[in-house]
């Protein structure tokens, strides 16, 4: 025990001497264990709000506490400053809509998002900051352009190596409020498209043929990913749809890894219907 003792001593005197960098470790300081990753979940509303941000929070929480991640929820925009923003390692958009944040936090969440930061929209993120061009790039552009009645619609999920959707079945039913966009993520080079609607199984898909409606992407600095479900309250108890926002959260918060570049481009839709793959 004492020769123990004295080794350490003498290795940590040494490398104080030598300037060698030592290992750190966040610790929660009770056990010794490492600290969970931190997110913030915002659900700040200027426009239509869903009656299923609360349903949603709760299920966050949820989820970080199966997920070892923990949720603070706002809607206060005045967290949005380099200081706070630097104790998360994602940020999540939950139900937002309209002007939500000031020119001041829309400058301190890109410097976030630089330095490395995550964001994760779901669903009415899209119909957010239309105005702000850094936050049009990460939702890819796609900008919530309408949408018909909550139906059930099959899902045809494209990427299962993607930790948000690898325990998602290859097709995959479920009833929400289908977004149609603006603009197809799939136009943005370096946008990794999860999940898209087949459009003849509801009504009023609006997208001829092609419609994204999960997506991913490494964005300046940072990782961004947003997902079209959650209007309804049921959403946030169906058990696939937790865990796609459990895995997506934890890989925007940099505990899951970027799947490899895939091998062969994505299709996307010619101006004549036909696919084709991107150059």
């Amino acid at each position: 025990m004492i020769k123990h003792t004295l080794f350490a001593i003498v290795f940590l005197a040494s490398a104080v001497t030598l300037g060698l960098a030592l290992p750190s470790f966040a610790q929660d300081g009770k056990n010794g264990a490492a600290a969970p990753a931190k997110v913030l979940v915002f659900s700040r509303t200027a426009g239509f709000r869903h009656g299923s941000i609360p349903h949603g929070i709760k299920a966050m929480k949820e989820l970080g506490a199966e997920g070892g991640f923990t949720v603070d929820a706002t809607e206060d925009p005045k967290m949005f400053n380099p200081e706070n923003l630097a104790k998360y390692q994602a940020v999540v958009f939950l139900n937002t809509t309209g002007d939500v944040l000031d020119d001041t936090q829309q400058a301190a969440f890109e410097g976030y998002i630089r330095n490395g930061g995550g964001y994760f929209g779901i669903h009415s993120a899209a119909d957010t900051e239309y105005d702000w061009p850094f936050y049009g790039g990460m939702i890819a552009g796609a900008y919530f352009a309408g949408h018909p009645a909550v139906q059930k619609a099959r899902v045809m999920v494209e990427d299962q190596e993607f930790p948000g959707s690898k325990m998602l079945p290859s097709t995959w039913e479920r009833s929400d409020e289908w977004y149609r966009f603006r603009e197809s993520p799939r136009k943005r080079r370096g946008v990794v498209v999860i999940a898209s609607l087949d459009e003849s199984s509801y009504q009023g898909g609006g997208m001829n043929g092609d419609h994204p409606i999960a997506w991913y992407q490494l964005y300046e600095g940072g990782r961004a990913i947003y997902t079209g479900g959650g209007h309804t309250n049921e959403s946030f108890r169906e058990p696939l749809f937790r865990e796609h926002l459990k895995q997506s959260t934890r890989w925007a918060a940099g505990l899951e890894k970027t799947p490899p570049a895939k091998s062969k481009p994505q299709k996307t839709k010619t101006e004549d219907g036909d696919s084709s793959a991107d150059s």
